[in-house]
């Protein structure tokens, strides 16, 4: 432990400012070998010395080089930045200190780009925070607002001074001064119904912010962010278009604003912008960028089970599934009934009756002893004879006091948001409504800008804020691409990416996977002449890059799913292989290759079965491309096969001569981590954490993965380390030392998902976790970690300046980074754009480093990450994430299938969602040993 404290203080020490290229002390070279991993260690010691590690450290100021410290912007429209007052604060103690930026990035060749990051100028004033009570309590924030803003308009100049009041819809209101009172309560009459509502609000006295503090910040003169300025500078900010537009978290969406059209199934889309206030190196930023999302159609509610139920007329019968589907995509949502004349009533939908309207039967108030149907009620008192009666109702008031609602008086409000999960034909119309290029994107951008007319905006007067509506220019690098190792038995040996992509021609995998036992399953309607060319047409692919792959299958099935389920198929294949195989004295059957049937998904079926179940590795083809049968597919199908049967496509020629600093100098592991999350409205599902990590260093791209299941929304990964049996890092650790016969130096940890909230609770237990992970394996084993946080859902974009800086597509080069200008204004994060764009707007994946033990200069980390990502096995292009990130996030969805099982796969084949609202969370099946010993998530 005494090691571990001097070893942390010396790395406290050197973090003053920016270091040369070698990042640092390269300590793991002097490391003895590993002995065999053995005693355990205090692991709860180690804890206290890790949080005692990342407390709080004294401000250091970050230095930049003079040419990088500002960003080129256009003169005369961009507000200057903030400059630094002389007074010295002394950092707050209550938060947990991130590691400031070691300095800036000097490798690759120097361009220019445009962002959508638009300057803002603060002026110095105090923010005053009042708390809000609302009673009784209100769930809808969009009420919340009109509630405030019935106060406004009947106190605002008595009570409030006259102030601007900016409100966030929550718990929170900002005023640019004080309010003439620390407490008071208002009563308030909301008239948004034909019956009116009385609400009590009580203004309370919370907190005063210094803007003061948040220039020191931005100046980089102290380490607190001032997030409470920030919040309520980004509030006044929104304040405008909250009351203009239709808001959705962080973006605005009006159907006059870009723009509507149906995505298919009672749903449609929205055009709108994205807003928000960042604080960057040059001071307060707007980062805006043009976004979709989706909306139900206001249209009738009888139209939209026509459309969501796929019911082609009146004749259409409900099941107990349809009643199920359609009350998981109504509940909750507000529809107005037409059956009352004038009188223009909203109800909220609660569910959907068992029975049908003539069959579902209420006592009348005036009558307790008479029960009538809704059918006959509706005759009898408004004269409507109900052409669905044989249709249910949906329901609305109380448990108690239910109110039965027949579809075809109901219309569906507008402007309410769909929450639920988009099947594949809406996410694509969503994505094309969005997909847009550099140039039109950046235009629209501009028009968004110029439409919201901030420089009049009356609440950015009261808080003193202005900005810029020039175009913020940023200074860039680009990365060059690695070259690339294959095998010596290819005509290629070595390998040069040209605009971030390559292929396969004249080459052989680095390392040749065997498939001499496999079999093939057809589940299509595919011609057998069709499957015998595929077949034959694969094995030669297969041969000609490298792999060691026999031409014949040992078993061609192709079963009749009507007469047999998808299991006792699978079973059957498993058992008769296994004879056979048992007879030759060969272990297993190394691969099955699915072709999926055209009309049902059951992929995965197949892979929960084969993987947890079987024992199987497979590999599933969609009927159209098997009888393309193009070569293209076949060589990306055979890039699959290969990582699957334990073989490797390529490696970074730095890697194989053990020359990438800080990395290839000392055993290192590569982890990656992601949690995925159930779709909205879907709780009862459990939350899948992924953890791959590398086991074959110094190569760097075979990885092994574990899986867990924790509960609903759950960020942190619970099982990193549980206790000693059950901890994800120490059994990825123990594979590695089996593979590498080393334990890890060092631990460089690439972890998605994680917002800037949860920055320093997920840094704090994770990391917590690693250490008392390596604590139980040996006394005094402290690899140093590196924690790296992955963020692809952001609005960052970049726009190349020159067209000699651009791809095809218009989009930025592969490799483009940038880490001033944009950036946190004293932490150490950075953009990279690692791919080339396809469709649409590029999108750069942001970088935080959290925590670093091993000294990587910004050089270091850039130009490895940059590099990792051209060692992705799927393909052969440079993926736009690194590749133990991207093979977390396919394992944690391969994990969604074990979870889901077969209700997730009827329901896909509807083009619906996954009925999972009444399914308890499950453990999560543990994946065969002969599965989970090859890359199976690929």
């Amino acid at each position: 432990m005494e090691q571990q404290r001097r070893r942390g203080a010396r790395g406290r020490g050197q973090r003053g400012g920016g270091r040369g290229d070698g990042g640092g002390r390269q300590g793991g070279r002097a490391r003895p070998q590993a002995p065999p991993i053995g005693e355990v260690a205090e692991v709860e010691t180690v804890s206290r010395d890790l949080q005692q590690q990342l407390t709080i450290r004294p401000a250091q100021p970050v230095v930049a080089p003079p040419e990088v410290a500002a960003p080129v912007v256009a003169r005369s429209e961009v507000a200057q930045p903030v400059a630094a007052p002389s007074v010295e604060v002394a950092s707050s103690s209550k938060s947990m200190q991130l590691i400031r930026r070691p300095g800036y990035g000097t490798g690759g060749r120097n361009i220019t780009v445009r962002t959508n990051h638009f300057a803002v100028k603060l002026a110095t004033k105090q923010i005053f925070h009042y708390d809000v009570a609302i009673t009784p309590e209100v769930p809808s924030k969009a009420v919340n607002m009109s509630i405030i803003n019935e106060l406004v308009r009947v106190y605002g100049d008595t009570h409030l001074d006259g102030r601007k009041v900016a409100y966030d819809r929550r718990k929170s209101i900002y005023t640019a001064g004080s309010l003439p009172f620390t407490s008071k309560e208002f009563e308030i009459e909301l008239q948004d119904e034909p019956k009116s509502r009385r609400f009590n609000v009580v203004l309370r006295a919370a907190s005063t912010t210094d803007l003061t503090q948040l220039q020191l910040f931005l100046a980089g003169r102290i380490d607190d962010e001032c997030k409470e300025g920030i919040h309520a500078l980004d509030v006044a900010f929104r304040q405008t278009a909250s009351l203009m537009y239709t808001p959705v978290g962080r973006s605005f969406f009006s159907p006059l604003h870009g723009g509507r059209a149906s995505i298919g199934d009672g749903c449609e889309y929205w055009m709108g912008f994205y807003s928000s206030l960042r604080p960057t190196q040059f001071g307060l930023s707007l980062n805006i960028d043009i976004s979709a999302t989706s909306f139900y159609e206001p249209k009738l509610v009888i139209d939209f089970v026509y459309s969501y139920l796929n019911f082609r007329d009146d004749r259409s019968r409900f099941t107990d599934t349809d009643r199920l589907r359609l009350k998981k995509a109504l509940r909750g949502v507000k529809v107005q009934v037409s059956h009352r004349g004038n009188v223009l009533r909203r109800y909220r939908v609660n569910g959907v009756t068992p029975t049908s309207a003539k069959d579902s039967f209420f006592s009348l108030t005036d009558e307790a002893d008479r029960r009538i149907s809704v059918a006959n009620y509706f005759t009898e008192q408004y004269g409507i004879q109900l052409k669905y009666a044989h249709w249910p109702c949906l329901i609305a008031g109380s448990e108690r006091k239910p109110i039965f609602l027949p579809m075809e008086v109901c219309h569906i409000v507008e402007g309410q948001r769909y929450t639920k999960k988009l099947n594949e034909r809406q996410v694509t119309g969503l994505l094309r409504a969005t997909c847009t290029r550099p140039g039109e994107r950046e235009s629209r951008i501009k028009n968004v800008v110029s439409g919201s007319k901030y420089a009049g905006d009356g609440f950015l007067k009261e808080f003193g804020l202005s900005m810029s509506c020039g175009r913020t220019e940023v200074k860039a690098r680009v990365l060059a691409p690695p070259k690339l190792k294959y095998n010596e038995s290819g005509r290629e040996k070595v390998c040069q990416p040209s605009l971030g992509q390559w292929n396969m021609n004249n080459k052989r995998m680095f390392e040749a996977g065997k498939v001499d036992h496999w079999a093939f399953l057809n589940l299509s309607s595919l011609r057998e002449d069709s499957l015998n060319r595929f077949i034959h047409q694969l094995g030669v692919t297969c041969q000609q890059i490298g792999i060691l792959f026999n031409p014949a299958p040992m078993m061609t099935f192709a079963p009749d799913l009507r007469r047999a389920t998808l299991p006792q198929v699978l079973n059957h294949v498993h058992v008769h292989c296994s004879n056979v195989l048992r007879q030759s004295g060969t272990d297993h059957l190394k691969l099955l290759i699915v072709v999926l049937p055209e009309r049902i998904s059951c992929y995965g079926q197949i892979k929960k079965i084969c993987d947890t179940s079987l024992g199987i590795v497979t590999q599933c083809c969609l009927p159209k491309n098997v009888d393309k049968c193009n070569r293209a597919y076949l060589e990306n199908l055979s890039l699959k096969i290969n990582v699957k049967v334990n073989g490797k496509n390529t490696v970074l020629v730095e890697a194989v001569r053990q020359e990438i600093p800080l990395v290839t100098d000392a055993p290192t592991i590569i982890i990656g981590a992601d949690v995925t999350h159930p779709s909205p409205g879907e709780d009862s599902s459990n939350s899948i954490a992924a953890v791959v990590a590398s086991t074959d260093w110094p190569d760097l791209t075979r990885y092994s993965c574990l899986l867990s299941a924790q509960p609903p929304r759950q960020e942190i990964i619970a099982d990193l380390f549980e206790s000693i049996e059950n901890s994800m890092i120490r059994k990825l650790l123990i594979t590695f030392y089996k593979k590498v016969k080393q334990k890890p130096a060092r631990i460089i940890f690439y972890r998605d998902g994680v917002s800037e909230g949860q920055f320093n609770e997920v840094l704090l237990y994770e990391v917590d976790a690693i250490r008392k992970a390596c604590a139980t394996l040996e006394e005094n084993y402290f690899p140093r970690v590196t924690f790296i946080v992955v963020q692809k859902r952001h609005h960052t974009r970049l726009f190349p300046v020159d067209s000699k800086d651009a791809d095809r597509s218009g989009n930025v080069l592969p490799g483009t980074v940038v880490d001033t200008g944009i950036c946190h204004p004293t932490q150490f994060d950075f953009y990279l754009c690692s791919h080339a764009g396809i469709q649409g707007t590029s999108r750069p994946t942001h970088y935080h480093v959290l925590y670093d033990e091993n000294n990587f200069s910004a050089d270091n980390i850039q130009s490895f990450t940059n590099k990792l990502c051209y060692t992705y096995a799927r393909c052969t292009r440079s993926v736009s994430v690194v590749p133990p990130v991207y093979y977390a996030h396919l394992a944690a969805a391969r994990a969604r299938h074990y979870v889901d099982g077969i209700a997730s796969d009827v329901d896909s084949s509807n083009g619906g969602n996954p009925i999972r609202a009444m399914v308890a969370p499950v453990a999560l099946p543990r994946v065969m040993e002969v599965v989970n010993d090859v890359m199976f998530f690929c």
